[in-house]
């Protein structure tokens, strides 16, 4: 069978893919500073030409991968959502998204990495800081349409939830990636569903 050319735009698509799919595998080996742009385009079979006509910067690059892993995040919570679903229903689906994270999400050590570089740099802090507030006010619109569909009112302010849930999944995905023989995944998964039944689904522990 004969291949199939490429657009000119479908051939674009692909060189960014491809440099976005290098620059994770290698963030998640060395980490961002100790990766160059050299390194990126290297191993995604391009020239340095090439990233830079993808890419302004290394940075701009690094909320590029953040951007995408959270629409992925967006989409599953949004599936969660879909019309008909009972609060059980909605319920077991949310527990085991978050209960899954510790072990599931590829990307946690790119978040936390990119919380080290915004707290040293300040032109990276000022677009991940305005990053980090759009996907708060994402969080906060789910936990009001869950409250919304289930009929649970909320005992605290949406927006004060979504900073502590945040918080709480940050803390033990961390916690069980460094010391994973101490807090498994049962342990995790047990801290997340006394959260939200208490907090966000309003129900006794």
């Amino acid at each position: 069978m004969k291949r199939q050319r490429l657009t000119r735009e479908q051939s674009k698509d692909q060189t960014r893919l491809r440099l976005l799919d290098a620059a994770q595998a290698i963030f998640m080996k060395k980490g961002f500073v100790a990766t160059s742009v050299e390194d990126i385009a290297e191993a995604a079979g391009y020239t340095r030409g090439a990233f830079y006509s993808n890419f302004s910067s290394k940075p701009e690059l690094f909320l590029e991968l953040l951007r995408r892993d959270h629409e992925e995040m967006h989409a599953a919570l949004e599936s969660i959502f879909e019309d008909g679903a009972t609060r059980e229903t909605m319920e077991a689906q949310v527990l085991a998204y978050y209960s899954n994270l510790p072990h599931d999400d590829k990307c946690f050590l790119l978040w936390m990495e990119a919380k080290l570089v915004a707290a040293r740099d300040s032109r990276f802090r000022a677009k991940f800081n305005a990053f980090m507030h759009e996907k708060r006010e994402h969080m906060s619109e789910y936990i009001r349409a869950f409250s919304a569909r289930a009929g649970t009112p909320l005992l605290l302010p949406a927006e004060t939830l979504a900073i502590g849930l945040m918080g709480l999944c940050e803390g033990v995905q961390f916690l069980s990636t460094i010391d994973p023989q101490n807090v498994s995944a049962d342990a995790a998964e047990a801290v997340l569903a006394g959260f939200f039944a208490r907090v966000v689904f309003g129900r006794d522990v």
